[in-house]
């Protein structure tokens, strides 16, 4: 098990829509000093600018390890606030992510895989003991088969876990970060960290 590194630097500002809101800027902060996993290769990206008045964009691979450059998952994290409290959020933030990797084959056929995938989002957002509410999201599979010239190709399967949900305390934004990328991590097929390890805060692109 690869040894946790540290994150020193954080999201910076020209990854994140809107501006002048102290609140935002403080889940910011929380979500710069989040403890990830050195598999995991963070890169901000443009956030969108029509959802929210403020958003904040990231993307995330999980790597085998920290030096790897093919993916076992990739995955989008997206941090909205409307300090209007839109009905269906039920509160000023959401979270929308989603989370893909590829799958062994027999996978395509178990039929519990939709309740495993949404319960590691559900198990992971409670470890982090952190307080949510109107979740909702999709689990899909994708089997390719292919035919012809190209059947000498294997069939793929790929799962992707699309959720969002309403985090209730800004000052727990970071954690919200952590669950997700836990999740990113099983859907990649990572083990857990050693009870006991704990990732530290590290560089990010």
């Amino acid at each position: 098990m690869p040894v946790p590194t540290t994150y020193a630097q954080g999201v910076a500002s020209h990854s994140a829509t809107g501006a002048g809101s102290a609140e935002f800027a403080a889940a910011l902060v929380d979500l710069r000093a989040a403890a990830l996993r050195p598999e995991i290769k963070v890169t901000e990206v443009p956030a969108p600018s029509r959802i929210a008045p403020y958003a904040v964009a990231l993307t995330a691979d999980v790597l085998q390890t920290a030096h790897d450059e093919e993916a076992l998952a990739t995955g989008r994290f997206v941090l909205l606030h409307d300090p209007s409290e839109p009905e269906p959020w039920g509160g000023s933030w959401r979270a929308v992510t989603y989370a893909r990797a590829e799958l062994e084959p027999e996978m395509a056929t178990d039929p519990v895989l939709g309740d495993v995938g949404w319960s590691w989002l559900i198990d992971a957002l409670d470890a982090h003991s952190v307080e949510y509410i109107a979740e909702a999201g999709t689990v899909t599979r994708v089997v390719s088969e292919s035919y012809a010239g190209l059947s000498d190709r294997p069939a793929s399967v790929e799962m992707e876990i699309r959720a969002s949900w309403t985090p209730v305390h800004a000052k727990e934004i970071g954690r919200h970060l952590q669950a997700w990328t836990d999740v990113l991590c099983a859907i990649g097929g990572l083990p857990p960290l050693p009870e006991g390890v704990v990732a530290l805060p590290g560089r990010r692109r």
